[in-house]
């Protein structure tokens, strides 16, 4: 049986949560068996009372592993969840792109950017009961991030082919996502933004849907 005790998150993004939750039928049989692994992990450390670490790596900690560090950290609060800590970073760090900030906004995430220069630190909240994700490019192996005992999840080819270990990793698992940077400065920019975010939004909410508590 899969949870079901869920979380309030804040209003502007409970209405798109709910709408990816019904949109679980849309998500291919392979990409699922992919996002097993990520339930299995979770659950796995769930069952032992461990701390579930997850790590999301994609080249330039931009965009895709952002995204995805925010909706797991969202749907372990969202479906109960306790001790899932999430993580992201890059093979090298960049800025979090202010086009991937926008589209989390617009999807009803609160995006506070409390630190400027070339790589601003932001504050991201999905509810007024959890504290904020603390979002920033890094290198993945950044002392900010967890040094062990986590779970590296590739959000991209690039990152995946190029990156063959992941030190401290314990699991590994090649979830990737074509990059919406390939639609920068085209009039096919916004949308293709909002479509991975609530691809992917979709998709780590299904991983998370399936784990028992």
């Amino acid at each position: 049986m899969s949870a079901t005790r869920t979380a309030t998150l804040l209003s502007p993004l409970q209405g798109t949560v709910e709408q990816l939750t019904r949109e679980f039928d849309q998500i291919p049989p392979e990409r699922k068996q992919i996002l097993n692994q990520l339930t299995a992990f979770v659950q796995n450390k769930i069952d032992a009372g461990q701390k579930a670490y997850l790590n999301f790596i994609c080249t330039h900690n931009s965009r895709r592993s952002h995204l995805s560090q925010i909706w797991a950290q969202t749907a372990a609060h969202r479906y109960g969840i306790p001790n899932v800590v999430c993580f992201s970073g890059g093979t090298e760090a960049t800025a979090f792109n202010p086009r991937a900030v926008k589209a989390m906004q617009d999807a009803g995430f609160s995006i506070d950017k409390f630190d400027h220069g070339e790589n601003p630190v932001y504050n991201v909240r999905f509810s007024a009961d959890a504290p904020g994700i603390r979002a920033f490019s890094k290198k993945y192996d950044d002392p900010f991030n967890q040094s062990s005992n986590f779970a590296a999840v590739m959000t991209c080819s690039h990152a995946d082919e190029n990156c063959p270990v992941v030190l401290g990793a314990t699991a590994r698992i090649a979830l990737t996502y074509d990059d919406p940077k390939n639609f920068d400065g085209t009039p096919q920019e916004a949308a293709k933004y909002a479509e991975r975010v609530h691809e992917i939004g979709r998709e780590i909410l299904y991983a998370f849907s399936q784990i028992k508590v």
